[in-house]
């Protein structure tokens, strides 16, 4: 199996201040964990930048516009009480924008069975007209609707396993039926959404909230009994993945307990998903993560299991 990577320099320029989580040392620690030998076998690639007609699948053009012309020269600009921008932030988020659809074209015409898009800053929490939550374009619902429109795909899900839930994702496809966006979460916990009973006007939202404390076992109950059913009643034609991270118990940032274990057996249930209703197509985006050993090695088990699949 083909699995591709795709990554940029423009990620480590994304400068946040000292002490602030989502930091470069993220792409650092994943970029390392991926040098190992095990993974002789990915393709490397660069991202390429994104397009404001890209961005502009999800968001609208003005809104866009607005935060590239609030790009700071030096310094920072802040965006909400935990969110920059710094000179780089733009090429940055850019990039994500453009590995993601790089992705996409290379997943979707069969040059590969899947991709995982190891850029930063993340992009879930990005609303149509909002940036918030360390994210100012939302990579993967811009995949997923680019495998729509470029690539005539019907349905895609976007499954989410960050801690925190992904209010933009499911901001940008709450009236949206051919986009069925799960989620797999920690509640009460930022940003405040994400409840079992919000399910979008089409009935294609589908939330599987977990409680603080909550480890593999709910975890894996969540996803066998919420999620993967309604993936198969679903049958996408491309299934995109917000990979964060920070479910991990040394994540700093909340309280679940998972394990690296638990986000390859995810993979590895989200493959035979994809192999039974979408030709194998998976392009994953990571999100959030800020232990950076967990965040190594969760990526690791991640990648390794797309790889195996």
């Amino acid at each position: 199996m083909t699995t591709l990577l795709f990554t940029h320099p423009a990620s480590l320029a994304h400068a946040m201040p000292a002490g602030h989580p989502e930091c470069a040392d993220r792409i650092k620690a994943v970029e390392n964990a991926l040098e190992a030998e095990r993974f002789a076998a990915l393709i490397r690639l660069e991202a390429p930048l994104g397009t404001l007609d890209q961005v502009a699948l999800c968001h609208p053009e003005a809104y866009a516009r607005a935060l590239i012309a609030s790009s700071p020269a030096a310094g920072f600009v802040q965006v909400d009480a935990d969110t920059l921008m710094s000179p780089g932030t733009i090429e940055a988020a850019l990039r994500g924008v453009g590995g993601a659809v790089a992705a996409v074209d290379e997943v979707m015409t069969g040059k590969a069975r899947n991709a995982f898009v190891a850029m930063r800053p993340p992009g879930h929490h990005a609303e149509r007209e909002r940036a918030m939550g360390f994210c100012f374009f939302n990579h993967a619902a811009i995949a997923a609707r680019h495998a729509q429109k470029a690539h005539g795909a019907e349905r895609v899900a976007i499954v989410d396993w960050d801690v925190h839930h992904g209010n933009g994702t499911q901001d940008i496809f709450w009236d949206d039926a051919s986009v069925l966006y799960a989620s797999v979460h920690e509640m009460p916990l930022y940003p405040g959404t994400g409840s079992a009973m919000e399910r979008g006007t089409q009935g294609t939202i589908v939330n599987a909230p977990l409680r603080a404390g909550d480890g593999s076992d709910e975890f894996r109950e969540a996803f066998e009994t919420v999620v993967l059913p309604r993936l198969d009643a679903f049958r996408p034609d491309l299934v995109v993945i917000s990979a964060g991270f920070d479910a991990h118990w040394r994540d700093p940032l909340a309280d679940l307990n998972l394990r690296e274990t638990d986000f390859a057996w995810a993979t590895q249930k989200l493959m035979e998903t994809a192999d039974r209703h979408a030709g194998g197509r998976i392009v994953s985006v990571l999100e959030g993560g800020y232990d950076l050993d967990a965040l190594a090695k969760s990526t690791a088990a991640h990648v390794s299991a797309l790889m195996e699949g």
